[in-house]
């Protein structure tokens, strides 16, 4: 019976002090007005197998840069080299960081705020983001930069912070594909014009990349697609490494299945 009463006196405690820290950590004052906090997706990741050309090499593209980003450098290494130093890109006017809480986290979360009677849709939602800040699990996902006086754009992607919080894809892009102030796209003015700009574009990746080794667009570590690659298309690079991405995933899905805050059912 003391036994019993014991463990009672010890549940109520455990109890409380839960709700007390659960208090503490979803209405902290900081304000998520300033950040922009985008819903994770969670797409399915569809692989094209990838294959060498024949006699060519496999590279090593997880050595590749773009404007000197890297993949695998972690959120302080980005802003070091945009943010904090002079550099040809800049932040986008809105939203050049963009922060995210992994689907998985987010409905642990979602259930924990709604088990302490927190219901009403914009006091949920700060319940879950202030956990997630508090938690770690709030993480830089994508970083958006631009050189205005040459209409290009680069976007990077970041694992969350289960991965180091690292680089797992960058995209490039430019207008090499487009010509401002062409009313007739089909005109051969405008066709002469794309072609030689296009032209211009692939002849700068050829000399800093090298040639493609698989198909004519591709850059491959190895045949396992999950390996570093770059692809190109027109006005367009994207250098990624799915296998980081897809590992990432995974252990988040796995550390939040672990960490659910089920109730102590007893039988």
């Amino acid at each position: 019976m003391i036994a019993r009463f014991m463990f009672l006196i010890c549940l109520f405690v455990s109890m409380f002090s839960t709700s007390t820290v659960l208090a503490d950590e979803s209405y902290d004052d900081f304000d998520f007005d300033d950040f922009a906090i985008v819903d994770d997706n969670q797409n399915d990741i569809n692989l094209e197998s990838v294959s060498l050309n024949s006699g060519a090499k496999p590279v090593n593209a997880g050595q590749f840069d773009i404007a000197g980003a890297m993949l695998g450098m972690n959120y302080d290494e980005i802003n070091n080299l945009f943010f904090e130093n002079s550099s040809l890109y800049a932040p986008r006017k809105t939203d050049s960081v963009v922060y995210k809480i992994n689907k998985d986290w987010e409905y642990n979360l979602d259930y924990e705020c709604r088990q302490n009677n927190i219901f009403v849709p914009a006091q949920l939602e700060r319940c879950i983001r202030s956990l997630a800040r508090s938690r770690g699990l709030l993480y830089v996902s994508e970083i958006h930069l631009e050189r205005a006086y040459t209409g290009e754009t680069i976007d990077i992607y970041l694992t969350s912070n289960a991965s180091e919080n690292v680089v797992w894809k960058i995209v490039y892009k430019n207008d090499a594909n487009d010509l401002d102030g062409v009313d007739d796209a089909n005109s051969q003015t405008f066709a002469n014009q794309r072609e030689k700009k296009i032209l211009a574009f692939w002849q700068g990746v050829l000399d800093k990349y090298g040639v493609p080794n698989s198909d004519e667009d591709k850059w491959i570590s190895s045949e396992n697609a999950y390996d570093p690659m770059m692809r190109a298309y027109y006005g367009q690079l994207e250098l990624v490494d799915y296998g980081l991405n897809v590992s990432d995933a995974a252990k988040n899905i796995q550390a939040a299945r672990e960490n659910f805050q089920a109730k102590p059912y007893a039988f």
